[in-house]
């Protein structure tokens, strides 16, 4: 096998969606498991609708992917000039010609009902400037080798002459992905099925061309939750809007990993195991669904799995704490991350590490400081006789203990007049393990700032 070289080749007229991250991630494994390159090219030959915006956004969301590509990009309306020459040879060749026909009713009406349309060449020359169209073969079976859908056919009858050089001597997509494909010594195209139709009328130019042709691979779509294709109405489609929700880059590619393709019944998978497994044989006939409780669940995986440190680092930002509240965060994440499905979630967790007395407290938290401002002032008193030495998990679990023995109240209702006052919520975690992490003088100042 030749050294395997595939891209990524998208258009600039929005931002990058998660389907076209899937098929940036697909090409890259596949390059990567053999040993080949990976190649971006940004396909803004539509100056109409391509944005730098747009470009911007596509190589931030690849960025942030972490899904590198080789070389330099490469921009199409840059190779202008080479699709013209291309376009000229295949006029030479009696393979394509120049067509000054205006678009019919006919052919508009046709397109509109979805219709196929056969076009006659009658006008030999007229005073507007003329298009070039690839003159598509009678009646010849048009046979694709798909490494996913295996051999798809269908009859040239059922295509019209193709543009490839628009009336103002600019490329259509569909002659400039050949050209450039060629020029860049593409060997695999792994894209969309939606370029299924695309992929006959690109194999008939690559053949008048004489040109080698690459392996083919058409990914099924990706449809929303309830089965349909995916759009807007399905919540974030772009890259930048998973990355604004708090999932994680790693996350994001296991999801778009298993989004069409599998080994075996594994589901969390590393870079490493992704890059040794990955094959185009496991790639499912079928449309992908989405489902953000997966998503979830994996982000958990890896927020878990996470050290605190890094953790902290990207939560806080441009954001500056005092040593001690980052001291606070690095202990308490210990068992804040386990809860959180999204990183935007973790300083919402945990900002009562952060705060100053008297803090925000829940309407539950309040309810419970109004009920029991006594025990709370008692508990004040209490907690300030141990020592800074006896201040740890076992002595504090056992003196609460006995404190709630001797003024005979219930273990439970000390440990809610604490949690109240100390973090402002009920559902935080274990009140001791974060009575140990503020310490001592942390606590009583929140206990007497009620």
């Amino acid at each position: 096998m030749l050294d395997i070289v595939t891209r990524f080749a998208p258009s600039p007229t929005g931002f990058l969606h998660i389907g076209g991250a899937r098929t940036a991630l697909f090409n890259w494994l596949y390059a990567k498991h053999h040993g080949g390159r990976f190649l971006l090219r940004i396909e803004d030959t539509d100056r109409k609708r391509s944005t730098q915006e747009a470009i911007d956004a596509i190589i931030e969301g690849l960025k942030w992917l972490d899904v590198s590509y080789d070389g330099e990009i490469v921009y199409q309306s840059k190779r202008i000039e080479r699709h013209k020459e291309v376009a000229n040879l295949l006029v030479e060749k009696g393979r394509a010609y120049h067509c000054y026909c205006p678009e019919t009713e006919r052919k508009i009406k046709a397109r509109e009902e979805g219709k196929i349309y056969k076009h006659k060449c009658t006008s030999v020359t007229s005073d507007v400037r003329p298009v070039v169209r690839f003159k598509v073969p009678d009646s010849e079976d048009i046979i694709v080798d798909d490494k996913i859908y295996g051999q798809v056919k269908v009859n040239s009858e059922q295509l019209d002459d193709i543009v490839i050089l628009r009336s103002d001597n600019t490329p259509t997509y569909i002659f400039a992905v050949v050209v450039d494909d060629h020029d860049a010594g593409i060997t695999d195209v792994i894209r969309g099925s939606d370029h299924l139709t695309n992929t006959f009328k690109q194999l008939l130019i690559y053949q008048a061309l004489d040109f080698d042709i690459p392996r083919f691979a058409h990914v099924p779509l990706i449809h929303g939750e309830d089965g349909n294709k995916l759009s807007k109405r399905h919540g974030a489609t772009s890259v930048c809007d998973y990355e604004k929700m708090g999932i994680l880059s790693k996350a994001m590619r296991n999801y778009l990993l298993r989004l069409g393709w599998s080994h075996g019944n594994d589901e969390i998978i590393s870079d490493e195991q992704a890059i040794e497994w990955f094959n185009l044989e496991s790639i499912g006939r079928s449309p992908a669904q989405l489902d953000f409780k997966k998503l979830e669940h994996l982000n958990n995986h890896y927020i878990s799995n996470m050290s605190n440190e890094d953790i902290l680092a990207l939560i806080l930002g441009e954001n500056t704490l005092t040593d001690k509240k980052k001291g606070y965060l690095l202990q308490g994440l210990t068992e804040l991350k386990k809860r959180a499905n999204y990183l935007t979630e973790l300083l919402d967790l945990a900002k009562f590490y952060i705060q100053d007395p008297p803090l925000d407290l829940s309407e539950e938290a309040r309810q419970i400081v109004k009920s029991n401002l006594n025990i709370i002032k008692l508990l004040a008193s209490f907690l300030s006789k141990i020592g800074d030495e006896n201040w740890n998990k076992v002595f504090l679990s056992s003196q609460i203990k006995e404190c709630a023995k001797s003024h005979d109240m219930k273990v439970s209702g000390v440990y809610h007049s604490l949690r109240a006052p100390i973090t402002g919520v009920m559902d935080a975690p274990g009140i001791i393990d974060i009575m140990v992490i503020l310490g001592k003088d942390e606590c009583i100042r929140r206990l007497q700032a009620i």
